[in-house]
Formats: structure tokens, sequence, C-alpha cells
């Protein structure tokens, strides 16, 4: 049997178009794949509710009212040193009546507090959005005192107060 010898200049012509083939397919599969996949989901937009029924979320509040029926707990002058998805933090003023003698005729009072919000839940009809699900309160000055009525005394605010917070506009709304 008689072997046939390639030229040189085949040889490098045949390397040359299969080299081209590889990266030519190279780049095409690795664009089709980085649109299929991306490398980094878009993070959820964090959003925070005060009060149910409450048309637009809040992103970064100066005010956030904690008592929604009668308004005499907020808290307000909020600067947001963090606000990300697993937890936002601020500096700011918690405001509270007295209710002495009664809530319609009492004082409201202001105390130093840092807020936290953390937990995160889907809010339901909003893609793309997460809620915060708890609020941390720290009162780092003087503290509100109350009358708690189980025993029939004053007393002192704690410190550090952890709530639940609403996670959907319609939350206990009436219309939900």
């Amino acid at each position: 049997m008689k072997r046939t010898r390639l030229r040189p200049s085949f040889v490098v012509v045949l390397a040359s178009v299969a080299s081209m083939f590889l990266v030519a397919g190279l780049v095409f599969g690795l664009t089709e794949s980085a649109r299929a996949t991306p490398a980094h989901p878009a993070p959820a937009r964090m959003v925070v509710f005060d009060c149910p029924g409450q048309s637009a979320p809040l992103v970064r509040p100066k005010t956030f009212i904690l008592t929604c029926a009668d308004g005499n707990v907020a808290i307000s002058k909020l600067s947001w040193t963090s606000w990300t998805p697993g937890l936002a933090s601020a500096t700011g003023t918690l405001e509270e009546n007295d209710c002495t003698p009664y809530c319609a005729d009492g004082h409201f009072h202001a105390y130093p507090a840092v807020v936290v919000l953390w937990g995160s839940t889907a809010v339901k009809n909003h893609p793309g959005e997460h809620s915060y699900a708890k609020l941390t309160l720290i009162l780092t000055g003087t503290r509100p005192r109350y009358y708690d009525y189980l025993t029939h005394k004053w007393v002192t605010a704690p410190v550090t107060q952890t709530s639940s917070l609403l996670t959907s506009p319609a939350a206990l709304s009436p219309h939900a």
C-alpha cells in the first residue's frame, strides 16, 4: 500500500480552518450560555410597610409609624446607615405619646434609638420585592415609662424591643 505524504502548507491550512471552527464554536457556545443563565440574578428590592392598606412600599423611610390605629408611637428622623437584603439599620428618634391624662390630651416625648430591620419575605403580588419581617428597636438614651396593667405599677421600657412587621400592603387590611 502506497502512503501519501501531506504537504506542509496543506497541514497548516487544515489546522487553521479547524482552529477557526473551534474558536467560533467556543465563542458562540459561551455567549449563548451566558444569555441563558445570568451569572448573578438581580437582587430583590427590599421594602418595608408601616400600616395596613398602605398603597406604596417604603424604601429608606424618614418616618415609620408603629401604632397605625392612633399614631401615638412612631420612629422619626431616620438616617439609614445600611439597607441590604439581609439587614437595614438606622438611627432615629422614637416619638411616643404618654397618653396622660388620656391619649387625645397627652404629650409626645422623644427618645434616641437605633432601628434594625431584618428577616426577608417575598411580597405577595409584587415580583422582585422582598419585605423586612422584623424590627428591633434599641433605645440608646432615656426610655419611656408606662403603666403596666398586669402589675399595676409604672415601669421603664426595656432597652431592646423586637416585633414583627407587616409583609405586604394588604396585610391585616379589611379589603384584603
